[in-house]
């Protein structure tokens, strides 16, 4: 049950900025290492080579920013799965109009997508994780091959602080080269909840406005749900399911 202050901010529409803008002590380091990692990642092969990957969360709109703040030849993937909410897509829709970065869009292929509706409903994922699975990987995992398909390298959002499973996220990620030939890259890792609000107040970073609605972590609609105070940061997502399941594959680890 939520608790009336928390009724009480929903009903008042609280500022994402507002509720978790507080930076950490080491705000500053923190924010010239991401810089560093970025750099790095820039000057690996060729421009473009390395790419990053946006869901178009707040962490993502925090390293797009910072991507165009310092000109780096990084080129931006979003993968639309055919199931966002309207306000991601009208976020999309001013990222592409206002970033220096390039924004490119892959989708999904639209005969698979039919395909698994019409053998297993609008509504599969809620009836098992295997089919909620299935669909993860025709509407994230097929794009998301054909995002990466000749880089050498791509960024993310992942903070160590966002769950058990990323607790030992490295700022640079050299395990997927030998199986993928790629250098994963999570310039954010260290960063608090505290200091990626900061940075998108002090900057006047545009985001989602599902974050203003309670929406930490936003992915497909269906399969995304506001959290009420005191939940983890990603227990809107894939809800239904236990805690150990809660990846769509696109950053677990065999």
């Amino acid at each position: 049950m939520m608790t009336s202050s928390l009724l009480s901010a929903r009903g008042a529409a609280a500022k994402a900025t507002a509720v978790h803008a507080r930076a950490s002590a080491d705000f500053a380091a923190k924010l010239e290492q991401t810089r560093a990692v970025l750099r790095q990642a820039a000057a690996l092969g060729a421009p473009g080579a390395v790419t990053q990957a946006s869901s178009l969360g707040a962490e993502d709109v925090v390293i797009t920013h910072l991507i165009n703040a310092l000109a780096l030849d990084i080129p931006v993937f979003v993968l639309d799965t055919g199931a966002l909410h309207t306000e991601t897509l009208a976020l999309l829709e001013r990222t592409q109009a206002h970033s220096r970065a390039p924004i490119v869009v892959y989708k999904p292929a639209f005969d698979g997508v039919i395909e698994f509706v019409r053998q297993n409903g609008q509504d599969a994922m809620y009836r098992s994780i295997e089919l909620r699975k299935q669909c993860c990987h025709i509407r994230k995992m097929e794009p998301l091959a054909r995002a990466l398909a000749g880089k050498q390298g791509w960024i993310t959002g992942l903070r160590r602080e966002q769950s058990n499973a990323r607790a030992e996220v490295p700022l640079v990620d050299t395990a997927e080269v030998a199986s993928k030939g790629l250098t994963k890259f999570n310039p954010l890792a260290d960063w608090t909840l505290g200091d990626v609000w900061h940075y998108i107040a002090e900057n006047q970073v545009d985001y989602n406005p599902l974050h203003d609605q309670f929406f930490p972590s936003i992915g497909c609609a269906p399969c995304t749900r506001a959290i009420s105070l005191g939940e983890d940061f990603r227990a809107g997502r894939w809800w239904w399911e236990s805690e150990d399941a809660k990846e769509c594959g696109l950053h677990v680890k065999k």
